[in-house]
Parts: structure tokens; sequence; C-alpha cells
């Protein structure tokens, strides 16, 4: 397995080092490709009514690559799991119980925790105005909530909560999404919601939904997979003896 390992390893930094070689003959002259982005920027006000471009492109111009993204990121929560589940040694959870972090940890993620999600909110908010959005704003609110893994002070989190909002955040998005067959182009992830006012915190249409779906999908999940790992469960059986006792170890009853 290990030789496997060092093949596709190998095998994938030559693939690499060959992909570069024929950028070291090409022309250093600009060329038509260097302005590819031009139109995508130009309509960008008008398709999307997004202030920040790149925010267009993620939901719009390849949204359903955003989509798939979120469901990798879904897929790898449910593997880690159904690995977890069988975990019997109780590898992950030990290095939680045995250790709280301290008083200096635990009163400075107190203080920390409503801060981080006030700023992962904020730029969940803003990602269709600024550089931001639902995955690094939702990255930052399961950031807090790991503070309280970290520090014991939720020994359990609710993960039944945590699988509800995971679903309405899909479902959102999809559902989102499938207004574009209500308008004019009947396309899926078409915005067909009012842009309001360009540059301000209600504008671009469904943009602010579809990030704040994102977010909560992200914060969803990547706690699961942080609380599925320290809550793995404990191998509570007690061992089995396979030794066969020593000849002459034991002694009938009333026998000297």
């Amino acid at each position: 397995m290990r030789k496997l390992a060092g093949i596709l390893l190998i095998g994938g930094l030559l693939l690499y080092m060959a992909s570069l070689v024929p950028a070291l003959f090409a022309p250093s002259v600009r060329t038509s490709l260097d302005s590819v982005g031009v139109p995508i920027i130009q309509s960008s006000e008008e398709v999307s009514g997004s202030a920040n471009v790149v925010t267009a492109i993620v939901v719009q111009y390849r949204g359903l690559d955003t989509l798939g993204e979120v469901t990798v990121l879904f897929l790898s929560a449910l593997g880690v799991a159904i690995l977890a589940s069988g975990l019997r040694d109780d590898v992950f959870s030990s290095m939680f119980a045995k250790d709280d972090g301290g008083f200096i940890l635990q009163a400075g993620g107190r203080f920390l925790f409503p801060f981080i999600i006030l700023i992962g909110v904020y730029i969940i908010l803003h990602g269709h105005l600024s550089p931001g959005g639902g995955f690094p704003g939702g990255v930052l609110i399961a950031t807090a909530l790991f503070i309280l893994i970290l520090t014991g002070e939720s020994a359990h989190m609710p993960h039944r909560l945590l699988n509800v909002l995971e679903g309405i955040a899909g479902l959102g998005f999809i559902g989102l999404g499938a207004l574009g067959f209500l308008g004019t182009e009947q396309s899926f992830l078409t915005n067909v919601l009012p842009k309001g006012e360009y540059m301000t915190l209600f504008s671009a249409g469904f943009i602010p939904f579809i990030y704040a779906m994102v977010g909560m999908k992200v914060a969803s999940e990547l706690t699961t997979v942080v609380a599925t790992l320290t809550e793995a469960p404990v191998n509570t059986e007690a061992p089995v003896n396979t030794e066969a006792p020593a000849h002459g170890s034991t002694q009938e009853k009333g026998r000297p």
C-alpha cells in the first residue's frame, strides 16, 4: 500500500512538472486570453447586482460548481461520521476529556465566543459587498463552536439540530436556484429577485440568501465533523483473557 501511495505521489508530481514545461517556451506577448474576464466584469452589475465580482462568479457564473463543493463537504462529514462510529478505543474523546484547558483558555473562550460568531455573521451578510461570503463566514462560526469543545464547555453538541440546519441550508440553496426557472431565462440560479440599490446591504437579489445558506451549511457540517470525532464511543467492554491458566496455579476447594 505504501509503494502504491508513493508511486501515485511521484506520478502526480511528475505530471505537475510536465504541465509547467510548455510555459517555459510560450511566447511572452499578450493574447486575447488576457481579457477573458472582461465581459464578466462588465456585466456583473447588471446580471447579479453584486458589488463584489468574485461573489457574482461564485454564486451565478459557476453556481453549480459551488453547489458541488458544498456537496463534497457534506460527503466528507458523512464519511467522518461513519468512520467515527466504528471507533471503539476512545482515541479522540480521551484527548479532550482529560484536559479542560485551564481557567485562561475557558475564560478567553467564553469572552471571544460571541465576537467570533458576530464576525462570521457579518462576513456572510456582506459577502456581496466585500471579500468574504458563506464559506469563510461559516468556518468562523464553526471555529467559535470548536472553542467550546476545546475548553470542555460543551461535552455534546446537538447533532439533531445541526442535521436540521444542514438539511435546511441544502434545500434552501437548491430552492433559491430553482427560482430561476420562474424568470424569463428559465435557468437554474438565475437571479430573479429584485437587485435593490447597487453597493448597499439590501442588494444583489438572491445572492445574500444563497450565501446565508452556504454559511449555515458549512458551519453545521464542520461542527458535526469535530463533534463526531470528539464524541467517539468508548470501548466499555471488559477485555477477554484468552491465556490459559498456568499448570498448578489453581487448586480445588478443600484440597490442601
